[in-house]
């Protein structure tokens, strides 16, 4: 019998069960499950969407105002924060 070398590894998707055990000799489990709008809710950016259709609305007239300055800031306030948080890590 011959076995194939070329077939690949397929990674399965995480479950959504958890199983733990207690730390000492006990046999006891619990099991935890999230449901699927609470995953779904976790792992979704906050959008308020009047405010996207304001936007698009202003963009689409011509009147939406790029601030430069304001995107500068942000990036910046945000690269400072990666930065900070990594340190923390290390």
């Amino acid at each position: 019998m011959k076995i194939d070398t070329a077939v690949k590894l397929v990674q399965t998707p995480p479950s959504r069960t958890t199983t733990t055990r207690p730390a000492g000799n006990e046999s006891a489990e619990t099991q935890v499950k999230i449901s699927d709008a609470a995953q779904l809710k976790a792992t979704e950016a906050p959008v308020n969407q009047s405010r996207v259709q304001e936007i698009k609305q202003a963009i689409a007239e011509g009147r939406f105002k790029v601030n430069p300055e304001a995107i500068a800031d942000r990036l910046i306030s945000t690269a400072q924060e990666l930065i900070a948080s990594q340190q923390r890590k290390a």
